[in-house]
């Protein structure tokens, strides 16, 4: 599978780009917030998800890892193919589609063309919980809510921390990018319960 691709940009549509990697030319759908911000002969890197159906092969391309996350879990929810997938994200950031589903506002996905009541609806119930809007220094940012990231959670409750408290201290390191690309359950463990740690001292000293 491609997972990304770092080359020349030697077409820009609105929805697409062609992008040479090595003398091979890719064809990768992308939103109009992509497209816009890039120019032919500019080099770009983008993070991809290939789409493999029995009589095609697509390629979608993301300037983030959250745009690519929320792609991957909107494909999840019944009724939303790549196609209506990417259409979310051309008419909503990554931060208002976690806003509308924790609002329980399914009247943000109807805007979007291909997009029915019925699907707009489903959206919001089948994917309430699984994404969380956290505060970062560039504003608001999406983290997608991992397994290694549940794992963690469910240690620090474990360990005596409340499930709130423990959701919100891995959400913190993830954001700021404090744990390493590659983190896993117990690298991430370590450094949320170093962000903890003072949580863990006022609360001995009380």
């Amino acid at each position: 599978m491609i997972a990304s691709l770092r080359g020349t940009v030697v077409h820009v549509a609105d929805d697409a780009l062609v992008i040479d990697v090595g003398g091979v030319g890719y064809s990768v759908s992308a939103t109009p917030a992509l497209t816009r911000v890039v120019s032919q002969g500019s080099e770009v890197f983008v993070h991809t998800m290939m789409i493999v159906r029995e009589d095609s092969m697509s390629l979608f391309g993301f300037e983030s890892r959250d745009e690519l996350a929320a792609f991957s879990l909107l494909l999840g929810v019944s009724g939303v193919g790549p196609k209506s997938a990417l259409g979310v994200l051309s008419h909503l950031t990554v931060p208002q589609i976690a806003q509308a589903i924790d609002a329980d506002d399914d009247a943000a996905f109807r805007r979007v063309s291909g997009i029915g009541p019925k699907t707009a609806k489903l959206i919001v119930v089948q994917l309430a919980g699984k994404l969380v809007a956290t505060a970062s220094a560039a504003g608001q940012n999406l983290q997608p809510k991992t397994d290694i990231s549940a794992q963690v959670i469910a240690a620090l409750v474990g360990l005596g921390w409340s499930e709130r408290v423990a959701d919100e201290a891995v959400a913190r390191v993830v954001s700021s990018g404090s744990a390493p690309t590659s983190a896993t359950v117990s690298s991430l463990l370590r450094t949320t319960l170093a962000e903890l740690g003072p949580a863990r001292k006022e609360m001995g000293d009380g």
